[in-house]
């Protein structure tokens, strides 16, 4: 990663003057993302929010598209061409539920915000220095520099049925963003935990030695383990259209709840990060170091790999983005391939030039909103494509890809505020897989879908927000997923060679030892502070093996609060 990091080195202190006002991104499972998704179908024609494909969301972006809503909302807009159509139909959708989340958002990025921020202020600071605003703990504003600190803490504590230990999480940190003299952002987001989840959870850290949504552990107690979780990230443009990011954190490319190109279900990455929106084009640029499979004994330096992805995105028209993915994942002998650094050519030919083993991969997206209610979306992953394979030999081993379709319906059937969201994801036998080294995964883990392959699986969401303050989500997972047997590779494990396979052909999707899983969950929160929840929540999940006796049963109860961060589920 040496040429990424002298790259950034040259942008910020040789080209100064062309660094413009820079804006940090949305932390990981921030309320916000949620509500950005419903102004954006409501919305239907707005296409700056129509590139919200990938994430982490930009702080500035989404302030100016609100700030436009909430003015057009109040008739400040009125010079805007066709802007009293606009405000019609803003009367129409927007309910009081959305207006509160509206000024939520305002508060929780309050730098980029322009309209008067009198109600963002506190009745009361704490020791005359702390909260003087709803939403931040320490809060710096002068000419050149910008500042907000707050605390992140998470403690859950559960009952597992049948299991005599406490199940909890404990969570303790701190988190920061900022700005230099408007030309240079910064963001971190640091916390200590100790955890022991649900039996299932622990058997997945045993398998794969791997802790899910984060990187190295140490045992904890009993069956617990105790981690570190440090992301951070320094921001700033190089163009009025160009942004660069450089980071130690996590991205997702989609529109649904799982990505079949890259999700943040696995752990944090150093990457580099260009994105370049101009016109009717987004085009992002992702450049990453990762960790091959590995078993870790004492303190020894752990090998790298690399990968590198593009993704760009079109709006074909108002309600319609159409988005093109590849992406490659190549080990070389911990360095760079510079090959892989031209911003704009087609990884399947630099492999093919090289002549390098590496993994590449493609794949189209598209998301299109409808009716100011609903919107459709899909993702198709090619691993692999033989179009002879498809047509005479459909169970060919050859035959790798993925796909994803879905839909979100916002104020279902009527109701304010109840969104309802159904997908599906199917992925053949076999994607992501090469070698150990350039299989699609860090730090034993999954870069997309955390089944890794061959599996299909269902997914129903729930979200209602009856209060301002009160948020229920329901979730529902199920699943079928082909594991191997009798030492046969069939496909579903990823870090498997796939030169380790039994076949060339016979393989279908969820063949093999038929696991299938049923994963719910229901969750009630309140909201009794800004960013501070009190949380309950009920998950079962049923999962057994085919041909094997018994079944794995889990029934769960947890209780607890957090403030500044994401809950922790085990949506697996």
């Amino acid at each position: 990663m040496q040429i990424i990091k002298s790259l950034l080195n040259l942008f910020i202190f040789i080209l100064p003057g062309f660094v413009m006002a820079q804006s940090t991104y949305l932390n990981q499972g921030s309320k916000d993302y949620h509500f950005v998704e419903r102004i954006e179908i409501k919305q239907q024609t707005n296409t700056h929010l129509n590139f919200s494909t990938l994430k982490p969301f930009n702080r500035k972006a989404i302030v100016r598209e609100v700030e436009f809503l909430d003015s057009a909302r109040l008739g400040y807009a009125d010079s805007i061409a066709g802007i009293d159509k606009y405000k019609e139909l803003t009367s129409l959708w927007l309910t009081p539920i959305d207006e509160y989340n509206m000024q939520s958002l305002l508060m929780n990025n309050s730098e980029w915000v322009t309209v008067p921020k009198e109600n963002f202020n506190s009745k009361k600071a704490l020791l005359r220095s702390f909260y003087k605003t709803k939403t931040n703990f320490l809060e710096v504003n002068t000419k050149d520099f910008f500042l907000v600190v707050n605390p992140v803490l998470q403690i859950h504590q559960a009952i597992e049925s049948g299991y005599d230990q406490a199940i909890f999480l404990n969570s303790r940190g701190i988190t920061a963003r900022g700005m230099i003299a408007k030309k240079i952002g910064f963001s971190t987001f640091i916390t200590d935990n100790q955890e022991r989840g649900p039996q299932f959870f622990q058997q997945q850290v045993s398998k794969f030695n791997a802790l899910a949504g984060a990187g190295f552990y140490k045992p904890f107690k009993t069956n617990g383990v105790d981690y570190f979780d440090a992301r951070g990230s320094i921001n700033f443009n190089v163009t009025k259209y160009i942004d660069v990011q450089f980071g130690h954190d996590k991205n997702f490319i989609g529109n649904g709840y799982r990505s079949l190109f890259l999700s943040d279900w696995g752990n944090s990455y150093l990457f580099a990060k260009l994105n370049t929106k101009i016109w009717k084009l987004n085009y992002q640029n992702l450049f990453m170091e990762l960790t091959p499979q590995f078993k870790k004994a004492g303190d020894t330096l752990l090998p790298r790999k690399y990968a590198a992805i593009h993704h760009l995105s079109m709006n074909v028209t108002k309600w319609l983005n159409i988005g093109v993915f590849e992406g490659v994942v190549f080990g070389r002998k911990d360095h760079f391939d510079f090959q892989y650094l031209n911003p704009i050519i087609f990884y399947r030919h630099i492999e093919g030039s090289v002549g390098s083993p590496d993994n590449a991969m493609a794949g189209l997206d598209f998301k299109a909103n409808i009716a100011h209610r609903a919107q459709v979306y899909g993702q198709f992953l090619l691993d692999e494509f033989v179009l002879s394979k498809i047509r005479n030999r459909p169970t060919s081993w050859v035959n790798k890809f993925g796909l994803q379709t879905g839909i979100k319906y916002i104020d279902a059937f009527g109701v304010k505020n109840l969104d309802v969201q159904v997908e599906t994801n199917r992925v053949r036998p076999f994607t992501y897989s090469r070698d150990s080294i350039t299989n699609y995964t860090h730090y034993n883990q999954p870069l997309a879908h955390p089944l890794g392959a061959n599996f299909q699986e269902f997914i129903g969401i729930i979200r209602y927000q009856p209060f301002p303050k009160w948020y229920v989500y329901a979730q529902a997972i199920y699943f079928n997923h082909g594991l191997d047997s009798a030492n046969k590779n069939f496909g579903g494990n990823i870090f498997k060679d796939y030169r380790t396979r039994s076949g060339d052909d016979g393989f279908e999707v969820a063949g093999g030892r038929k696991a299938t899983g049923l994963n719910g969950l229901l969750q009630v929160s309140y909201e009794w502070k800004e960013n501070l929840f009190f949380d309950v929540s009920m998950l079962y999940r049923n999962y057994k093996i085919q041909n094997i006796a018994g079944q794995s049963n889990t029934t769960m109860i947890t209780a607890g609060i957090r403030i500044n961060m994401f809950k922790r589920n085990y949506d697996f």
